[in-house]
């Protein structure tokens, strides 16, 4: 197959054309050049999206086209490039207008589409807005489509650094302290960036149409991060706590990575993975501790095996308080909670 990623360089769309590689397709990358390289043996084809196609991207007839877009403007731009392929088109959960309701295709309430494209430094949450105005472009005019709605993704070459600050504070802790937000039994998917760029691969040979969730299984909160750090003291420090400190949830400055308040996020921690995945791709649906490989499927990948976390670098602690600062935490908790209340495992 041609198959055309539009990106292919960082992350995700890079993951995609390595799998789609592995698998024996020709690949084309178009983007501006600017962040990370192609995989050796992809077609690089230089492309500021915010203009028309160049002339060198119509002279193949792709067979499918990968768009990782968040800007409406640059969906514009490429859904009639190819004229017979089918699109995939990566959206993410945030399209869904009720963050404490799982919801899912077909379910879900959409959020109103925002077709201008938005400087999400500026207006982040236009961000699932544009989203949908992008998915509602690729169906009106691609030949055939698959939509994919990821949750949090993980894995090699993560930018966000939600993830990696976990795998770089649980390492070499021994022991020690942890301070660990909510509650041990707050549930968390993630999926492996590999995996769906696999599955990703899979839609595009098999044409599989629709749209779909591309969640992992629902995870305790505690079973993930004992996962990396089976004998550290986690001390479970509650919402009220958290939020009474100032914590932000999520991600970005201030904020403790992946806690999520309830019930205000709780669709984002519980969606059902079986009810949206289609099983003809026959896939992993989710990167568990138990890293069991399933009958036709991918490898489980857990998120702390070796490869599979993002940078761990400083930028990981932008997302999180240093050790230090999260000592001061600490002592403000013990100072409020009574030591029978303590929840420490």
């Amino acid at each position: 197959m041609e198959i055309l990623v539009l990106g292919g360089s960082v992350f995700l769309s890079r993951e995609v054309a390595l799998a789609a590689l592995a698998r024996g397709h020709r690949v084309t990358c178009a983007n501006r050049g600017r962040t990370g390289s192609v995989p050796d043996g992809a077609r690089f084809v230089r492309w500021d999206r915010s203009a028309p196609p160049p002339d060198v991207l119509q002279e193949i007839p792709y067979d499918a086209v990968v768009d990782v877009a968040r800007l409406p403007g640059h969906v514009r731009h490429a859904v009639g490039l190819a004229p017979a392929a089918h699109y995939v088109f990566v959206s993410t959960i945030n399209v869904y207008a009720d963050d404490t309701s799982p919801g899912g295709p077909g379910v879900g309430v959409l959020r109103e589409p925002n077709g201008a494209d938005v400087d999400l430094t500026v207006e982040p949450e236009a961000y699932g807005p544009m989203k949908v105005a992008c998915e509602e472009l690729v169906r009106a005019g691609a030949a055939s489509s698959a939509v994919v709605r990821p949750g949090l993704i993980v894995g090699p070459g993560d930018p966000s650094g939600r993830f990696s600050y976990w795998a770089q504070r649980l390492d070499d802790v021994g022991s020690g302290e942890v301070l660990a937000p909510g509650a041990p039994g707050d549930g968390m998917q993630v999926i492996d960036v590999r995996d769906l760029a696999a599955w990703i691969v899979r839609l595009a040979e098999e044409r599989h149409e629709g749209v779909f969730d591309a969640v992992g299984e629902r995870v305790a909160m505690a079973d993930l991060l004992a996962a990396g750090a089976p004998s550290a003291r986690f001390v479970w420090v509650d919402q009220a706590f958290l939020e009474d400190a100032g914590v932000m949830p999520w991600s970005g400055a201030g904020s403790i990575p992946l806690w999520l308040p309830r019930p205000q996020y709780d669709g984002m921690r519980d969606r059902d993975p079986a009810r949206h995945w289609p099983p003809a791709c026959g896939c992993a649906r989710s990167p568990t501790p138990s890293s069991t490989p399933r009958p036709g499927c991918a490898v489980i990948r857990t998120p702390w095996s070796p490869g599979s976390i993002g940078d761990a670098s400083e930028n990981c602690w932008r997302r999180g308080p240093r050790p230090v600062g999260e000592a001061a935490y600490l002592r403000r908790w013990y100072l409020r909670s009574p030591l029978g209340s303590r929840v420490v495992v």
